[in-house]
């Protein structure tokens, strides 16, 4: 047995079960390895943002990391943008990362690089095998790491002639235990206390307080009086519908983010780190709330769930009744805005599914429509590096098979990691791709606007819109394998839905607005 194949066995043994791959020459006794070993699946992508943002679907809706191949600094630079998205969720991933022979990197090959910075910049967890016979115990470590209450993303850098190296011997690798999530009572008193004191309190809720438990027990809390909840702007996995307590987002904008908080007399985070913005505007506060008015439940990685159920115990809070369901669909005949889109999609989910939502015409619209949808989960793009939509939602739909997945795509971010149509063509997957085709970035514009910019120019409008040309949805779709259809209108919108539902496979709706 060489030191690629007790890696190998080493991820099996540890609970890896896909590895999400795009290796090169320095990875081709691992490859091999792979090749030999039917309870590791192997996926390919064509770019090594799919592969990080596809691991870091799985983890979300898993629990559990997946497995990365990447070659070389530059292969797996690629993947950091989903990685800092990855790292933003706490999602546990193990990247494995292909560096030159230990007595060849030294000549300074064009490929060499600083793989262990890059991998830093990403990672909680960074170490380079330095011997065949330790890499399974290495891997093995590199898991616990990853797969931890507050995930992180562990990253092994494995050198090439050591994955070749015969083993002369292999130790016995313990089960990795499932992480344990605990609650501070002393946090639960104190913000039990500041309530039977008179204090205003708004939640900002993350983490997997989320969760169905979670939302329950947010539910209970908000019928109490000057209390008032929030999810977290960008959720990495929210629990929707279904008759569950609706926890909208707080606003992106930090004036009207600022605004509600101010409202009340103190922020309770519960599984959030503290409230920033997520840009500095001149004028304006980077922190959303001075940080004496914060009042801590618990910290990400905690047991968030037990936590507000804890509290809405000691306060006895009633309980909740049921959401309502019933969502009003706008008429076929009209045209489609971000609005109807939300309405229609919401009104289209099947129990169970998964939505992937990233842009910003469509995902706030559809966040609010979906509370009265069909029990759901949702994630959104929680660092903010474009390119997370697509991927992520193919890693969720591997992590639960069968399950129908739909990503809810901006046309400009689709473009960034567009060859996981390709990926999700080849496994076959229930996904549904809805692009929302306004041909121009219009966030970049919003903030051009913010900025104080009233009439695009033509150097505006080049630097913000995507019409010339414009980007043929359906023949790209195709292309890659995707059947692909067009629809203007709220009742096209509707139909197209139903036939890539009853489809059970890929299929991309271009939404022109």
């Amino acid at each position: 047995m060489n030191g690629a194949q007790w890696l190998v066995k080493a991820a099996v043994a540890s609970g890896i079960e896909y590895c999400f791959a795009n290796p090169g020459t320095t990875e081709i006794p691992l490859v091999a390895a792979l090749a030999g070993e039917s309870s590791l699946k192997p996926v390919l992508s064509l770019f090594e943002g799919v592969c990080t943002g596809a691991a870091d679907g799985y983890g979300r809706i898993k629990g559990r990391p997946a497995m990365t191949l990447t070659h070389l600094g530059p292969g797996f630079a690629n993947g950091i943008a989903n990685l800092h998205n990855a790292r933003r969720a706490n999602t546990p991933i193990v990247n494995v990362i292909g560096d030159h022979a230990a007595w060849h990197v030294n000549y300074d090959p064009p490929l060499a690089s600083d793989i262990n910075a890059l991998a830093g910049t990403v990672s909680g967890w960074v170490r380079t095998s330095r011997s065949a016979n330790a890499l399974g115990e290495d891997l093995h470590s590199a898991v616990r790491a990853a797969w931890q209450p507050a995930g992180q993303i562990a990253s092994l850098i494995l050198p090439m002639d050591l994955q070749a190296h015969e083993v002369s011997h292999t130790a016995t690798l313990p089960t990795v235990q499932a992480p344990r999530r605990r609650f501070d009572g002393q946090r639960v008193e104190a913000v039990a206390t500041a309530l039977r004191n008179g204090q205003r309190l708004v939640f900002i809720v993350g983490d997997e307080g989320l969760s169905e438990a979670g939302l329950l027990a947010a539910g209970r809390l908000a019928q109490l009086p000057g209390v008032k909840l929030f999810a977290e702007t960008f959720p990495r996995l929210s629990l929707r519908g279904g008759g569950l307590p609706d926890l909208d987002r707080l606003p992106y904008f930090p004036e009207v983010a600022i605004a509600e908080l101010a409202h009340y007399d103190r922020v309770v985070c519960a599984g959030v780190p503290e409230p920033i913005s997520y840009f500095g505007y001149e004028g304006i506060a980077s922190r959303l709330a001075e940080t004496d008015r914060l009042l801590p439940l618990a910290e990400v990685g905690d047991d968030v769930s037990g936590a507000l159920a804890a509290l809405a115990e000691a306060l006895d809070a009633p309980a909740c009744e049921p959401a309502p369901m019933s969502i009003t669909l706008p008429a076929d005949a009209d045209a489609l805005t971000p609005h109807s889109i939300g309405s229609v999609l919401a009104a289209a989910l099947p129990a169970g599914s998964i939505v992937s939502v990233e842009g910003g015409t469509c995902g706030y619209p559809f966040f609010t429509a979906s509370a009265r949808a069909e029990r759901h989960r949702v994630m959104t793009n929680t660092g903010g590096a474009i390119g997370q939509g697509l991927p992520v939602g193919f890693g969720a739909a591997l992590a639960e098979p069968g399950t129908p997945v739909f990503c809810l795509q901006s046309d400009g971010s689709a473009q960034y990691t567009i060859q996981t149509l390709w990926s999700i063509a080849r496994e076959q997957l229930p996904v549904v791709i809805l692009i929302a085709a306004n041909h121009r970035y219009a966030i970049l514009q919003n903030e051009l606007r913010r900025f104080g910019v009233t009439e695009f120019g033509p150097q505006a409008l080049a630097l913000t819109e995507l019409d010339r040309p414009r980007v043929d949805w359906k023949a790209l779709a195709q292309g890659y394998g995707v059947p692909a259809c067009t629809v203007t209108n709220n009742g096209e919108l509707h139909r197209a839905l139903s036939q890539a539902k009853a489809s059970r496979g890929p299929f991309l709706i271009e939404m022109s607005l």
